[in-house]
């Protein structure tokens, strides 16, 4: 029987906020997508543009149970990733995370497939290193209100490397940083989205304590880049690896520029800073740069531009700020 000449790809958590950009990125590079999805935090309208395409499928599936299909490529992002979101139910985030790492993997052994595991900047909890190298072991509260997500990622880079070194599986992990653009989603606690819809709204901007805590944000298109370029090494080449922007911003200067790119009249206001709020954060992205010959390109500016506009868009739809 003649094999397939067309690469399948299955992304989990294919409907979310990168999944869906993912989707977007493999159907375009002319692959066949196999989208799956709980619609825990993913949404409908993130692939509603993408259910005619001839080259594409969705399949509403939760990775803690096997899920038996056929596919050459598999890119592992099921899990919620805000606070609001992965510490609703944070048992089931753990699960999400170790259980359905373990379930792709499973796959992936039987397929003989190349898998890549979607991690994070998480797994360095509130570093004690700055910038974080891929060889710095974190600061993780392993108790604490957010050890949910984070060890529940760390618990799947540890799955990753044992199926390598046992079953000689060619696997891929690539830590996230923080991530924004289109699609995210309107209400999940993340800063990039609540200071736009606060700008957008009208609303006091609520900044975590003095906003002298920092961050360094990457462009959607950017972070996608990064992924497909990492899954496209040697079978030798599995990371763990940093993917994010290294430009470092405090948070009080993305809520000033939040207000002057949307023109809002909107007030700074300080709130308590959450349990376990990382004090800082950004990559030490040598690595990406050296193996995949990748680095950011948008600038923080010409992004929240053009996420503003999009949830300005969103945001003028009827029932829109609540869901």
């Amino acid at each position: 029987m003649q094999r397939h000449l067309r690469e399948r790809v299955l992304v989990t958590g294919g409907a979310g906020f990168l999944g869906s950009h993912l989707c977007d990125r493999l159907l375009a590079d002319g692959a066949e997508v196999l989208c799956v999805d709980n619609y825990f935090t993913g949404a409908r309208r993130s692939i509603e543009h993408l259910l005619g395409h001839p080259r594409f499928e969705f399949l509403r599936h939760d990775v803690t149970f096997p899920l038996y299909v056929e596919v050459d490529r598999i890119y592992n992002l099921a899990c919620p990733a805000s606070p609001v979101h992965y510490q609703h139910d944070p048992v089931q985030t753990t699960k999400t995370s170790v259980i359905g790492a373990i379930n792709m993997l499973g796959l992936a052994k039987r397929l003989k497939a190349r898998i890549l595991q979607a991690s994070t900047s998480e797994v360095y909890g509130d570093p004690d290193v700055h910038p974080q190298p891929e060889d710095y072991w974190g600061n993780v509260n392993p108790i604490g209100a957010r050890a949910c997500y984070d060890e529940g990622k760390r618990c799947a880079e540890t799955l990753f490397f044992d199926y390598r070194r046992q079953h000689k599986m060619p696997v891929k992990v690539a830590r996230i940083f923080n991530t924004y653009g289109p699609r995210m989603h309107p209400n999940d606690g993340r800063v990039v989205s609540n200071f736009i819809v606060q700008a957008l709204t009208g609303k006091d901007i609520t900044v975590s304590g003095d906003g002298t805590q920092t961050r360094a944000f990457c462009y959607v298109d950017d972070l996608i880049d990064a992924l497909v370029h990492f899954m496209q090494t040697d079978d030798d080449v599995t990371g763990p690896i940093n993917v994010g922007n290294p430009a470092e911003f405090t948070i009080a200067q993305l809520a000033e520029l939040t207000i002057e790119l949307t023109g809002s009249c909107s007030r700074i206001v300080q709130v308590p800073i959450p349990e376990d709020d990382p004090r800082q954060r950004q990559p030490d992205i040598s690595q990406a740069r050296d193996v995949l010959g990748w680095e950011p390109t948008t600038p923080l500016k010409e992004g929240l531009t053009r996420t503003i506009a999009y949830f300005d868009a969103l945001l003028a739809e009827p029932g829109t700020e609540g869901r």
